[in-house]
């Protein structure tokens, strides 16, 4: 039963985030054929220009939103949980890091003999820094990810590539970013060379978490933090369901204003539908005041995302931004605002997480 219901509240959140947004550009006599190109084509939408105003309304959000976490982490003087010692770096964490220093330094040079696999080298980098954390894990706690749950860390591969795309999709109707190098590839070599860096996200994610959560320091005082509780929860989250789904259907019509709600929306989406349907949320813990969980999804994704363009900083075929209203101080393609992108993608990565575990049926050992 948990099963069926994980896998029916999946198929709902696809079919929701594939047919609203098309909803919305068909309802405003916008051509679909733009928005179903393969590869996608992302040029069709002039951004608008920086904006002081705006930076700084969005700057005053992340930082107001940021420091309540940072205040309580300052003030806490909690006791240092007791780990079972430091062992030996695995063999395999070791062969993760060469890996890493190897795909980099070729995915930065030009040699021509290496042409043919040039495009080949990101995925490399990161499947080495998923083996690299996950060593680093082991070496601190005696557990990772890799190791206690072999099963559901490769499923993690595929599900990842499948939640990326999403990600590619809504991004057609915003168009935030855009790929150079990739124009002399074909239907389907495009899609075998996105779809293998793809399924790279989540474990990365999921295994910096895990590591994150081994520091003490980085969530001292947030188990026992602010206890918030809603009333009314299925009512709220009706509310929010449509919100979200409101702006889904409008987000190709108004890019300029709701480019945010790519990265907002899925999150309250898969929230009111757990919530709904009575599935367990990541959010739960918050009723007992355990933030813990949330602070360090977030803050892998964010260490995640300063790896992402620093290894695509200078790769053959990489990505590059326009992101409306705040296209200025760029750290690597990313304008720096843009950072504040990964803290609720961080979320959404452990949300999507959570329901892979409920499909395959194994219990929560974080």
């Amino acid at each position: 039963m948990i099963r069926k219901k994980s896998w029916a509240l999946l198929i709902v959140l696809a079919v929701l985030l594939t047919g609203l947004p098309l909803l919305g550009v068909a309802a405003a006599g916008k051509n679909l054929i733009d928005y179903l190109r393969f590869p996608p084509v992302t040029a069709f939408v002039v951004h608008a220009p920086f904006s002081w105003v705006v930076f700084c309304v969005f700057a005053l959000m992340t930082v107001a939103s940021v420091t309540p976490f940072v205040y309580r982490l300052g003030r806490s003087t909690g006791t240092t949980p007791v780990l079972p010692g430091p062992l030996a770096f695995p063999w395999w964490g070791w062969l993760g890091g060469i890996i890493v220093v190897l795909a980099w330094w070729f995915a930065w040079t030009r040699f021509t003999w290496f042409a043919p696999l040039q495009t080949f080298t990101f995925s490399p980098i990161w499947l080495g820094y998923i083996l690299m954390v996950n060593g680093l894990t082991y070496a601190r706690t005696g557990h990772c990810l890799l190791r206690d749950r072999p099963g559901y860390f490769s499923a993690l591969f595929p599900f990842s590539a499948a939640f990326w795309w999403s990600f590619e999709y809504l991004n057609r109707f915003v168009q935030n970013w855009h790929y150079v190098g990739s124009a002399t590839l074909t239907p389907w070599e495009y899609f075998w060379y996105a779809t293998l860096p793809f399924a790279t996200v989540l474990p990365a994610v999921l295994s910096t978490r895990e590591l994150l959560a081994s520091l003490p320091w980085l969530s001292r005082g947030l188990e026992t933090a602010w206890r918030i509780s809603l009333p009314h929860p299925k009512l709220m989250a009706t509310a929010v369901l449509v919100l979200a789904g409101g702006t889904l259907t409008a987000i190709g019509v108004w890019p300029e204003v709701l480019f945010p709600a790519l990265w907002l929306a899925p999150l309250l989406l898969i929230t009111a539908l757990q919530v709904i349907t009575g599935e367990p949320t990541i959010f739960e813990p918050v009723s007992r005041g355990d933030w813990s969980r949330l602070w360090q999804a977030a803050v892998a994704a964010l260490v995640c995302g300063f790896f992402w363009e620093l290894w695509n900083y200078k790769s053959l075929v990489h990505w590059e931004y326009s992101v409306p209203f705040v296209q200025r101080f760029q750290l690597f393609h990313m304008p720096v605002l843009g950072y504040a992108g990964y803290l609720p993608f961080g979320l959404e990565c452990l949300a999507l997480a959570g329901l892979l575990e409920r499909v395959w049926n194994q219990g929560d050992k974080n």
